[in-house]
């Protein structure tokens, strides 16, 4: 098939390579590049760098909305348009382009967590799985039928970062499916119960408050990891807490129970903190910046 591929993330790249193996990539449209790094020099996203080791045309134009942008991807005479994770709006004449219209990988269990952080808001709500659907995209904000679905356990240590990298492998998979059945495959439309929002993460979520529960606390900490983090601070410096779970134990609120590992009291039961990151440093074993930090049973960490 002719396909038009349409994404920008590192969470696209593995879906691109996988569609691109299998069928005719005739061109890759993705954001523009962003300055980025202590130099703020613009970088191309993931997406352009991937297309471009695999020889694909790039074009990457800061919005779709203009006539001259939308008749030049029609001429791309194209099958159907692979949209995973592009970051804009495709307006109705690009919606109605492709034969076959424009197919979405979305990182959960539609209707659940439709909208920009499906990973992040399902492991924060302690979902006990999620997993990707392979969607017919329209007007709506993920409202489209639904082609395929896939669903993976989310454990009780996953962060986002870990269910990110098998989520997109599994798209990559699962979109690859869809287009060698098309068009015998059966879109079903989203029930309406159900349906949840994953508003886009808010940095001011990520102080952390020792007086909730544990397994919010724990919750917090995987579905943060590894962006923003999850913090505390620490002689005045951010500390993220990157991988943590709920476990027994008693005591006042962000303190330290205990010797050997970081276990610290919340507002009900306790939370084992298994992986930090201090300002400046690597991630690391949270027990092993416990003894560099010299943190006492009953210390406070806040």
């Amino acid at each position: 098939m002719r396909v038009i591929f349409m994404g920008t993330p590192d969470f696209a790249v593995p879906v691109l390579r996988a569609v691109a193996g299998a069928h005719e990539v005739v061109c890759a449209y993705t954001q523009p590049p962003r300055p980025a790094g202590r130099g703020k020099r613009d970088r191309p996203s993931p997406v352009e760098v991937a297309a471009e080791g695999l020889g694909i045309p790039v074009r990457s134009p800061a919005s779709l909305k203009g006539s001259e942008i939308q008749a030049g991807l029609a001429r791309l005479d194209a099958d159907v348009a692979v949209v995973v994770a592009y970051g804009l709006l495709l307006p109705t004449p690009v919606l109605d382009a492709p034969r076959q219209g424009c197919l979405n990988v979305h990182a959960s269990l539609l209707p659940r967590w439709r909208g920009a952080a499906p990973i992040h808001r399902a492991v924060m709500a302690g979902d006990g799985e999620t997993g990707v659907c392979v969607m017919r995209m329209e007007a709506g904000l993920d409202t489209g039928p639904v082609l395929l679905r896939r669903a993976v356990p989310i454990g009780p240590t996953d962060t986002t970062g870990d269910l990110h990298d098998r989520l997109s492998a599994l798209g990559a998979g699962a979109m690859v499916e869809v287009l060698d059945r098309l068009p015998d495959v059966v879109a079903d439309p989203q029930p309406e119960d159900g349906v949840t929002y994953a508003a886009k993460i808010d940095k001011a979520e990520a102080a952390v408050d020792w007086s909730r529960p544990a397994a919010a606390v724990a919750r917090q900490v995987n579905g943060l990891s590894p962006f923003p983090g999850a913090f505390v601070l620490r002689d005045g410096a951010r500390l993220k807490l990157l991988r943590a779970r709920a476990v027994d134990g008693t005591g006042a609120a962000g303190t330290v129970l205990g010797e050997g590992g970081l276990v610290v009291a919340a507002g009900d039961g306790a939370v084992e903190v298994l992986e930090v990151q201090p300002a400046g440093r690597g991630p690391m074993p949270a027990a092993v910046w416990r003894r560099g930090a010299r943190l006492g049973d009953g210390d406070a960490l806040t």
